[in-house]
Order: C-alpha cells, then structure tokens, then sequence
C-alpha cells in the first residue's frame, strides 16, 4: 500500500504535535512545571493589581519583626525570655475577638529548664515560674479551641514546642504540623492537607486553622480528598492545596509584634477590637535571614514589613528592606487559611487534559509552520502564544491555572521540528520541481501542481486575458549581419530581460518563437486588472529596449527596435498537446489577432498597437491615440486600433497636439471631407508615420472621390 505524499505529511505533522506535547507533561518536564504557576501569578499581578481589600483577609498575621529586635525590652534579648510579652499579646488578640490563634514560631525551651550554673545554683531555678503568664494565656486560648501550636515533623525528631507548652495546650488537641510541600525545584507552591502523626490522621495547622475560624470539621473521602465546610479542596498532587498567592506585600494585615505589645501595655482594647474581631491570628517571623521560601509568588512579590495603622507611639517601625523573591514562611500558612476560608485554591488541570492542551498548540504551531514561511510561522506563532497567555491569565482570575509553559514548550518545539522536516524532506521534493520545471512551467501552474499532489493533465479553461506579442523590427538582416555566437548572446539577453519585464507585471510568458514573444495576463493567475497590466509592461519594455541599447555592450553592433500587439477577449487556457507531450498554453482568435496587430505596427510605424477592447478594459490610465478601423487578414469584422503613447501623466505637450490634430483629421477622413482631412493630417505628415500614410490617402481620394459604397475601413493583408 502506496501512502500519498500529502497524506505522509499529515501524518508527520501529527506524530510531531503529539510526541512535543507527550514530552512536554512528561516526567522530564517535572522540574519547569510549576513555572506556569508563578508565571500565572506575576501576571495577574501584574494586569489586575490588588482582586481584594487586605483589610477583608480573614488571616492576620503578628510579625515577629526586625522592629521587634530593635525596640525594647526585647533587643539584646534571646527570644526564650519573650514568652511572658508573647503570652500578653496573645491574650489581647483573643480578648479583641480574634476566632483563633495559631503559632507558625516554635519555642522549643524554656528557660525555667536551664541548668546552666548562676548565683549558686542553676538559672532554671532561680527563673521558676518565668514562663507562668505564657502557659496561663495559651492554656485559657486552648481551652475554649483558640489556641493552635505548630510542629516540624521530620524522621525521629520532629520540633515542638517546649514540654510545658505542650501541657497546657493539652498535647496534641491543639498542636498540628507546620511542614509544606516543595517541588523538585525547591519552589512551595502546595500545603499539605493532613498529617498522620503516631498513628492518627491530624490536619495541618492551616486546615486546622480554617476549620476552627469556620465551626466545620475536615471530613476525608475513601480517595483522601478533603472536604472543609462544603469546599472540596482541590488539589492536583493528593493530599495537598495548590496555594493562590495574591500578589505584592500588602495582601495580608501584619502587625508588629514590639507595638501590639506596646498596645497591650496600655490596654487599648478598641485597637485589638478594631483589628483582630473574627480574624485568624497567626504569630511568626517576618525576618530577612530566618525562614525564608521561594513560592509561587516569587515573581510578584514585595518589601515586607507591619503595614497596618499602628497603635502606640512608643515603637519605632524599622526602615523597609529590599524585595526580595522569598518570603517568610508565616505568609504561606496565612495565604493558606485565606484560600481555604474564600474557597479558592487553585484548580489544576490534571495529566489527560494538559496532554490534550499542549497537543492542540502543538498542532496548530505545526500546521502554521508547515503552511508559513518561517517568519510568519513564528509570527503567528507569537501572536497565538499572546492571546494563549492572555486566555490563561484571566483563567487564573478565577483560580483555575491553566498550563502555560508545556504549551510554549510543545508548541516551540513542534515548529521547530515541522520546519526541520520540511526542508530536510517534504520542501526537498518541491524545491526539486520548482527548479527543474521553473524552466518550462509558469510558477503559478507548479504551485498548483503541487498543492494539488496531482500531475499536470490534458485540458483547459475559457476565460478572459490580454494576450501579448512582440517582434524585433528588422531581425532578419539584423542576423545575416551577425555571427551565430554574437546572435545568439543578443538574444539572449533581449529575451531575459523582455521576460522580466513581462512577469514583472504580472504576466506568463508562453513560448519564444525565434525573435517573437507570446505572452499571456490574466492566466494563469486570474487577474483583473489584466489589461492594464499588459500595457504597462508595453510601456516597461520599451524603455528597458532603450535602456539596453545604450548601456549595453551587446546592443552596440546592433540596435534593436520591438513591435508589440496587444489584445483582449475570451480564450482557452490549459494544458495542450499530445498524450505523451503537452504545454501550457492559450489558444483563441484572441491571441492571433494580437500577432496581427503586432504586424500593423510594420505598417503604420508604431511601436505599440491595441484592439478597442484592451483600451476600454485598461481605462484612462493611459494615453491612447486612435489610429485607424481596420480588417485584419482572417477576418471579416472590423475594429479599431489604437497607438499605446504613454501613461496619462507623462505625456508631453506636444504628443497632445499631435494626437487631438490627428483625431481630428481622422474625423474629417470618415466625414468624407477628404480635402479637409488632407491639410489636416499634412500638418504633422513630416514627423508622423500614420498623418503621412492618411494625409496620401486623403489626397488620393479627394482627386478621385470613392462611390457610395466606400466605408472608411482599411484592409491589412500582411500578417
């Protein structure tokens, strides 16, 4: 079974869309996948800003800050001795209304535990009792359900909070995992969703977070898909939320942790009312060297720092750093709660349809390089990618990330590979017959063969061109006078460069016959400015004639001059011939009476003639001046010729006068007036070829006048 060459095209085309689009969702990929999602992220920033109010975040965060460091009674001070201020804060933000408190910081010792040796004894028990107002705020926030520590779970030693704590948050009840997902590429872009820590499935601290702040409980399916308050968490890898980071620094509320304290101090309530009622508070560092994440959001971030209305006076905001494309850990957690309390984690697309996405990019960047030349394939190509991106962009507005980069990818890499196989197979053919045949075929009838798949076959079509015929004036003595290697490099260059000219213009030149020319507009090609066309390559050739035969070395020995006929009507176009031998061609009496109409340039001694039809097809365009109505040999009607002058504008003054004088003889010449036309046409007959051949003419028949049935037409026998 013979497969045609179009339908192995296709296939090609297809195999390489399909294995670019296989090998871009491949696991070879895995390491560049999640750039669609920062990518996503950084443009939505980008085009459409801020999509909330922060002050409507349902999770704040209080920053353990470089501010905090600095004011006091906390700089120069380990952060073992900050529990009591911690404990006094906390206790505020619960008092203000806050639904609950988590701790994305952990503090691992106490100092009540040191055994260092101090003052006699040891630091711990001289410090008993230290840790008291802490213990005291967090057992009240986990007795009513508003307290969450964290923990880092990892091999055989997980970091909790120190054994105190732990008591008084009453162990696990209120302790849950901090840890987050990282992809191959060290980027978090997902938090997982459970834990199972000594046997028993537990929520992470942002699932458990949400859950509390919405009075539901995380039910999980026989899958392990997990639902929260009616919100069926998605999530592409399982057992985890891909994480919609907003944009910037200033999405969520941060308070620092040196002025909330301040705050306390003085008892502003109305402060922690105005600011923590029905908020999720998250305590964590917001530090320049501690904790710090690449996340999706790494390409749209900001300077962090507190960026809420401050409370007391007494502190003093630190100087904002350098964005920087991390941020603290604590901000994971919080976009976490924010997600699962707004119901809108991002939704991913899973392997079947970014397969079945990256395939239809591919596709159609091959198609477009296989149909386009490479510029405009990588054009289109472009213009696709931009609306692509555009598409998945206002598709991420909505939390739905689109793939982005496995399309660009595929799609590059299939263009690439479609121009790759059509130069190196598909084009080798083409570019094959184009060069063989160009000789002999005109392009537009290679380019059809060829899009056709099909072999030129006998047959044709009637339609309407202007057909065009040229001869040397005089070439026969011009080659007696020559030798046959000096004719032959005369021709040559005289016929490539009349070629030029002709298919310059639009025209198929259909065969040489010795010194003549036959040329066809409007066929192959249609097209219907046809005429027109033909008389401006009339015009073109005649100054390229004289172009050549001044400047040309070949053309010194012998000047050239070239009459043209030019005709328009119906004819038959297509392959003609034999079976075994044919030529595309144009047939019609159209074409014969152009040859004859080249001839009656011999007689009038003009360079250009043209039948009535081609002047009204070309138009005003040009500057006609009518010669005569004539009868062809071969035929018995009538028409009238016209001398082809030049363009309407670039006709001189002078060529004016001579054509409205001759048109006005030759109105008196079909008046019977023969005496009136005789001293017409004698007013130009010295420059004139055709007044000379009329003003005779005149004076002839004025000394003996034609009977009834003269009609002013003349018979032209010569071909």
């Amino acid at each position: 079974m013979r497969i045609r060459r179009t339908t192995r095209d296709r296939l090609v085309i297809a195999a390489i869309a399909l294995a670019c689009a296989a090998a871009s969702v491949s696991p070879v990929a895995r390491p560049i996948r999640g750039l669609s999602l920062d990518i996503l992220t950084a443009l939505r920033w980008e085009i459409f800003g801020h999509r909330h109010d922060p002050a409507a975040s349902p999770a704040v965060v209080v920053a353990l800050d470089e501010e905090t460091l600095r004011a006091a009674p906390f700089n120069g001070s380990p952060m073992l001795t900050w529990t009591g201020e911690i404990g006094r804060v906390l206790t505020a933000t619960l008092e203000g209304g806050a639904k609950v408190a988590g701790f994305d910081v952990v503090v691992q010792r106490s100092i009540e535990q040191s055994e260092i040796p101090f003052a006699g004894g040891l630091l711990g028990d001289k410090v008993r009792g230290f840790d008291r107002d802490f213990l005291r705020a967090l057992a009240g926030g986990a007795a009513s359900g508003k307290v969450v520590l964290g923990e880092v779970l990892g091999g055989n030693q997980p970091v909790r909070p120190s054994q105190g704590q732990r008591v008084a948050v009453r162990q696990q009840q209120n302790i849950r995992p901090l840890n987050v997902h990282v992809d191959n590429d060290d980027v978090v872009r997902r938090l997982p969703l459970s834990f199972t820590v000594d046997g028993t499935r537990t929520s992470s601290l942002a699932v458990e977070l949400a859950s509390r702040a919405l009075g539901a409980t995380p039910e999980l399916d026989a899958r392990g898909r997990m639902t929260l308050a009616g919100y069926r968490i998605p999530g592409r890898v399982p057992n985890t939320m891909t994480l919609n980071f907003e944009g910037g620094a200033d999405d969520i509320p941060t308070f620092s942790f040196a002025d909330l304290r301040a705050c306390a101090v003085k008892n502003d309530k109305d402060y922690f009312k105005r600011w923590f009622d029905g908020k999720v508070v998250i305590f964590g560092t917001v530090l320049d060297i501690e904790d710090r994440r690449f996340t999706s959001k790494r390409f749209a971030t900001g300077i962090e720092g507190a960026r809420t209305p401050r409370c007391a006076a007494e502190s003093t905001p630190a100087t904002a750093g350098l964005r920087t494309s991390t941020i603290a850990g604590v901000y994971i957690h919080a976009t976490a709660v924010n997600n699962l309390i707004a119901h809108n984690g991002v939704v991913e697309p899973g392997p079947l349809l970014r397969l079945l996405i990256a395939t239809l990019i591919a596709a159609l960047a091959a198609v477009a390089a296989w149909t386009f030349r490479p510029p405009i394939a990588f054009a289109s190509w472009t213009a696709m990618m931009i609306l692509g991106v555009a598409g998945a962009t206002i598709a991420f507005n909505y939390a739905l990330a689109l793939p982005v980069v496995e399309p660009v990818l595929a799609s590059l890499a299939a263009m690439a590979a479609t121009i790759g196989f059509r130069f190196v197979v598909a084009d080798k053919d083409r570019r094959l017959l184009q060069k063989s045949f160009a000789l002999y075929l005109a392009p537009h009838v290679i380019n059809r063969m060829l899009s056709s798949s099909k072999l030129p076959e006998l047959g044709g079509e009637t339609r309407e061109v202007t057909a065009f015929f040229s001869d040397i004036e005089g070439f026969s003595l011009i080659s007696e006078k020559m030798s046959p290697d000096s004719l032959m490099t005369l021709m040559n260059e005289y016929l490539s460069a009349m070629t030029d000219v002709i298919e310059s213009h639009g025209g198929y030149v259909d065969k040489y016959i010795g010194d003549s020319i036959v040329a066809v507009f409007g066929a192959p090609a249609d097209d219907p400015d046809h005429a027109a066309n033909a008389a401006r390559a009339a015009l073109a050739c005649c100054t390229r004639l004289a172009e050549l035969n001044a400047s040309s070395p070949t053309f010194q020995q012998s000047k050239l001059a070239q009459r043209i006929g030019i005709n328009s009507g119906e004819a038959l176009v297509g392959n003609f011939g034999s079976q075994r031998r044919f030529n595309y061609s144009v047939m019609s009496d159209a074409v014969n009476l152009a040859s004859r109409l080249e001839g009656a340039n011999k007689f009038y001694g003009t360079t250009v003639i043209a039948s009535e039809t081609t002047v009204a097809l070309a138009g005003d365009a040009f500057a006609w001046r009518e010669l005569d109505a004539i009868r062809v040999k071969g035929r018995t009607q009538a028409l009238k010729i016209y001398e082809l002058l030049a363009l309407s504008g670039e006709l001189e003054t002078s060529r004016k006068a001579l054509m409205a004088s001759y048109a006005e003889g030759l109105a008196h010449w079909r008046a019977r007036e023969f005496e009136l036309a005789a001293r017409q046409f004698g007013q130009s007959a010295e420059i004139d070829r055709p007044a000379a051949l009329f003003c005779a003419r005149a004076r002839e028949l004025a000394q003996n006048p034609p009977g009834t049935e003269w009609d002013p037409i003349r018979s032209l026998q010569e071909k």
